[in-house]
């Protein structure tokens, strides 16, 4: 185990939730037994309810969400996982939030260019912008080719010019993983545009929608028997069984903390195994005399010996913004030391490289992600290497009518993100409901 787990919380996880829903207690007799809260588990848990099927879930952590979670600081809603609600059309979060009333805002078009230490030039605007079109028209065509899998890298158009480094650390960022860890077949499958934030927090939304769900926290789950003729699903607690159970923990987990007697199937372990490591971490800045205006806008920085992979300005139009750390600028953290106050050095010295001392002077970190180091997820999220673009449809399959697995790593369209979890734990929640009322679970 990592020594940054063993040796305790990430910082993340010491901030407490903004809102906490009121839990239903867990049935006698469950016909299905959820493991995870997070977005999957909440949309299998609401699915099954839907279908008038027991169920009880049981969630690792002391709160619900997953890595979505939002906490107050400084009497603002500030997200500390997930914060995009990407792809509204075909996001079951986007569309079950304005039937509910939620306060959703469009994500702006539009954002900052910044060159070293210096805004954008008009010139420089439309340069980068062609950049990332060519890159994107070229990485799309090269999946749509025939041909075997290759990384996402090789797909990248020559003659990008100065921008062409911003493409591949700003793809690579939103990837996971650099572009040459990262399938081509798998790189287009998820659609940005159309985004939207919601006022008050993605973590506190997915928490309502916990409201009266059966959920234990604090009840890891140490093994799941599929031996018998249901599923037995082992706690420090004691064993709960079910006629089925469906799986939403994270792949990284999955595949290093949660034994299966008898073993799964090898084409199931193998996809199960075959995804790498997402990083795409947040340090929340809080920045009255930052530069930028306007509220939600990224800002895309280029020049210097070193460039911030993302930044998103102005939170809500709050003094808020999120600096994103991706896999090289976590390792740099890591080899620091990996803990909250190597990061907050690193986003120093790295924004030291842009802005002067006056522009950052009452500049706080009150926050900083460590998913990386969150022994409940390991990770962002799950990401597909070339050769192994085909992991995601292989979990949707049951393991013998008995165990569905589901989360963002199974989500073709919506991969890495809370809404493509919440699809794949519905689609796992009907499914098992069906078999079981079927009397074939």
């Amino acid at each position: 185990m990592d020594s940054r787990i063993s040796q305790g919380r990430p910082e993340h996880a010491r901030h407490r939730p903004s809102h906490v829903p009121r839990l239903a207690p867990l049935p006698e007799r469950p016909d299905v037994i959820v493991v995870g809260a997070g977005a999957a588990g909440i949309a299998a848990a609401r699915a099954l309810r839907e279908q008038g099927v027991a169920c009880a879930v049981l969630e690792a952590r002391d709160r619900v969400g997953g890595r979505t979670v939002t906490t107050q600081i400084r009497g603002h809603a500030v997200d500390l996982g997930a914060h995009w609600l990407h792809a509204g059309p075909i996001n079951p979060l986007v569309q079950l939030g304005l039937a509910r009333g939620e306060r959703l805002r469009r994500a702006p078009q539009t954002g900052h260019v910044w060159v070293g230490r210096r805004r954008g030039t008009p010139a420089e605007i439309r340069a980068s912008a062609l950049a990332f079109d060519r890159a994107d028209r070229a990485m799309t065509a090269g999946a749509r080719a025939a041909g075997p899998d290759r990384p996402a890298a090789s797909a990248l158009p020559p003659g990008l010019g100065p921008w062409g480094h911003r493409v591949a650390q700003v793809h690579g960022l939103v990837s996971g993983r650099p572009l040459r860890e990262v399938s081509l077949h798998d790189f287009p499958s998820m659609e940005y545009g159309d985004n939207f934030f919601l006022a008050g927090g993605y973590g506190a939304y997915l928490a309502r929608l916990a409201e009266d769900l059966p959920i234990a926290l604090s009840r890891p789950v140490t093994g799941i028997d599929w031996s018998g003729a249901g599923v037995t699903v082992a706690t420090e607690s004691g064993p709960l069984r079910a006629r089925a159970a469906i799986v939403t923990v994270p792949v990284m987990v999955l595949r290093q903390t949660i034994p299966f007697t008898p073993a799964l199937p090898p084409e199931i372990r193998a996809a199960i195994d075959g995804f790498s490591t997402g990083i795409y971490e947040h340090a929340v800045l809080h920045w009255p005399g930052s530069p930028f205006r306007g509220p939600d806008r990224l800002v895309s920085m280029a020049g210097g010996r070193q460039a911030p992979p993302g930044l998103l300005s102005r939170i809500d139009g709050s003094a808020f913004h999120f600096y994103e750390l991706d896999t090289v600028g976590a390792a740099a953290v890591d080899a620091a030391g990996g803990d909250a106050d190597a990061a907050r050095r690193h986003v120093r010295q790295v924004l030291g490289q842009h802005f002067p001392a006056a522009a950052l002077r009452g500049l706080t970190i009150p926050a900083v992600s460590a998913w990386r180091h969150d022994p409940w997820s390991r990770g962002s999220w799950a990401v597909v290497p070339p050769g192994h673009a085909g992991a995601r449809s292989t979990l949707q399959a049951p393991v013998s009518e008995r165990i569905w697995f589901a989360g963002e790593a199974l989500s073709r369209l919506q991969w890495g993100t809370a809404g493509g979890a919440f699809e794949e734990g519905r689609r796992a929640g009907l499914a098992a409901a069906e078999r079981i009322r079927a009397g074939t679970g």
